[in-house]
């Protein structure tokens, strides 16, 4: 059995170990071109894991938040958020930018 298909038998609710598990979902989003943010990548286990490196990696700043994650994990790769979660998604990306500022980054990434 997956990792991320982890259920206790006899009932709909996640063992602890898929309870527990991590999760990641990447947002994708260019103040220059029209849209909204959209999903790049999403996973558990380690696919969040890989996701989260990859990040890391590439100097992508990471925030925590498991609600949103939860709520971004629903949206379809390659899909614009939805405006319901604009104001969240907002402050994700004012802490990028702060966190760019803070790093002495340009606003264009460099």
């Amino acid at each position: 059995m997956k990792d991320d298909q982890a259920y206790n038998k006899g009932n709909r609710h996640p063992s602890p170990a898929a309870a527990s598990m991590k999760k990641a979902v990447a947002l994708k989003y260019l103040p220059d071109q029209p849209g909204a943010p959209k999903v790049v990548a999403k996973g558990s286990g380690r696919t969040a894991e890989t996701i989260i490196n990859k990040a890391k990696e590439s100097g992508v700043p990471l925030q925590e938040d498991a609600s949103l994650v939860e709520v971004l994990s629903k949206l379809d790769l390659d899909q614009e958020i939805p405006p319901e979660l604009y104001e969240l998604v907002a402050e994700v990306l004012s802490f990028i930018y702060r966190s760019d500022q803070r790093a002495g980054l340009r606003g264009d990434g460099r």
